[in-house]
């Protein structure tokens, strides 16, 4: 494969909530589900990307993230499992998808997030990743990143291969696609059936139609457990069935259709060989237990919670107590309130293990470069595993607590990973600050900082501030410690 393997579209939170029914509810005839584990994971779009990491692709997600704790878990768990994320602002809260099981049976799905947000526009790195990919695989959700004008245009533009999965309720394909790949209801809704027709007759007519409406090379209609209809340009359709029994949770079945489709497409397959590993794929998801089974451990999230303390803080200068101003809840509520008036949202990062004078220069000069400062933080294990077991030398709390405490800081967000890569991508700050000696000691600008990359993904920017010369916690601890053993 030359590039990447782009998938482009909706990302929901799914949910998946298990427990035990002993009882009826007693002011109502219902059952009561008393839980017993929640596993959260991508959905939509997100879904199809981590099936398509699973399988050693490099694997470029382009979706709309929105500035609340969806959109800080769905980061978490997309850059665990090995997808890059390229995102969109989304205005809105994430959309959840809740399944309430028991004994492996679904009880009832509860879906959040109200109405469809509006995705924001693509940044010339986006449209570039798009234009270099392997093949692209559009995984729509109806929620409006398959209508957003200039991704459709990248889409229309690039010379990979173009896998289709649609909704009845997002646009029509971009005309040209490779494959596109509708289920059986999708197909129903988009082309009426006529009465009386059987089932095969029925999906070959709607592949047919929606071939010609989207003028695309070919369409694959899943079948279920019975495999799949392919119709190319001749009057003939390939059946491919599946190769056993494919009995189980179907949850996630056609994102794992479509991401092996388009992974097969990138290594040179034919449509006909695309589509007949696809139908090998899902039908062994499947039987294997289906997405229970089928994704990596859940990954740790960016923690939505506030220093301990008392409850009785001393409020700051912007009003609220400190503890108010760490946490996902903290930040995603500054968020909101910066973009809806316009203004930029300044981020920088980093250990902060002892506070001194060095950190507080580079603080003050970061926030003069916008509307308000982010302060993303290693936990503690991140510090441990960046530093060495013998640090931090104060605990996460003590130093989330002394940032929020100064005038010139927003809102700290605390992150466990090595680098502050997911976090950004949550984020998704119009700046991000380093102190002038990060890259060599001596402010050389002309050394490109390794959050440059990820900060491009969106069109922010990165920058250096001056920092203090002869400031250095880890001099400091050598110090003090030599000051000790005199």
């Amino acid at each position: 494969m030359r590039g990447p393997v782009v998938v482009l579209g909706d990302t929901l939170l799914d949910r998946d909530v298990e427990g035990v029914v002993n009882r009826l509810c007693p002011d109502s005839p219902v059952p009561v589900l008393d839980e017993t584990v929640a596993t959260d994971r991508p959905g939509g779009a997100g879904l199809a990307a981590v099936f398509a990491a699973a399988q050693g692709a490099e694997v470029v997600l382009v979706t709309a993230l929105a500035d609340d704790a969806g959109g800080a878990r769905l980061s978490a768990l997309l850059a665990a499992a090995g997808v890059q994320v390229y995102p969109l602002a989304l205005s809105g809260a994430t959309p959840e998808k809740i399944r309430l099981r028991a004994r492996g049976r679904v009880l009832l799905r509860h879906d959040r997030g109200g109405a469809s947000g509006e995705p924001g526009q693509p940044s010339d790195e986006v449209l570039r990743v798009i234009a270099a990919a392997s093949a692209v695989l559009v995984s729509d959700y109806g929620r409006g990143v398959a209508r957003q004008p200039a991704l459709r245009d990248a889409l229309a533009a690039t010379r990979a291969p173009v896998v289709w999965d649609p909704h009845p309720r997002g646009p029509a394909a971009v005309p040209g696609v490779h494959l596109a790949t509708p289920n059986e209801s999708e197909v129903r809704e988009l082309v009426p059936a006529l009465p009386g027709a059987s089932r095969l007759a029925t999906a070959s007519r709607g592949a047919q139609g929606l071939r010609r409406r989207w003028r695309a090379g070919a369409v694959a209609v899943t079948l279920g457990g019975d495999g799949a209809l392919l119709c190319h340009a001749g009057s003939t359709p390939l059946v491919v069935p599946t190769p056993g029994s494919a009995e189980g949770d179907t949850c996630g079945a056609g994102d794992r259709f479509a991401a092996a489709a388009s992974l097969a497409l990138a290594q040179g397959a034919l449509v006909s060989e695309a589509v007949q590993v696809a139908v090998a794929e899902a039908s062994a998801y499947v039987a294997g237990g289906g997405v229970a089974t089928a994704l990596p451990p859940p990954a740790p999230t960016v923690r939505a919670r506030s220093a301990p303390g008392p409850r009785a803080l001393q409020p700051s200068p912007r009003g609220g107590a400190v503890a108010d101003r760490v946490g996902v809840a903290a930040v995603a509520t500054l968020l909101g309130e910066v973009r809806a008036a316009g203004g930029t949202v300044v981020a920088t990062g980093g250990c902060f293990d002892l506070l001194h004078a060095g950190h507080v220069a580079t603080l003050e000069a970061a926030r003069q470069l916008g509307d308000c400062l982010i302060v993303c933080l290693n936990s503690d294990a991140s510090v441990a595993g960046l530093k060495g077991p013998d640090r931090p030398v104060q605990s996460e709390a003590d130093r989330s607590r002394l940032l929020a405490a100064l005038s010139c800081v927003d809102a700290v967000l605390i992150f466990d990973e090595s680098t502050p890569e997911t976090a950004l991508s949550w984020v998704r700050p119009d700046v991000w600050v380093k102190g002038g000696d990060y890259a060599t000691g001596g402010g050389d600008a002309s050394v490109t900082l390794p959050e440059a990359e990820v900060l491009r993904r969106w069109g922010g920017n990165t920058v250096v501030v001056p920092y203090l010369d002869g400031r250095s916690t880890t001099d400091l601890i050598v110090r003090t410690l030599a000051e000790r053993t005199r």
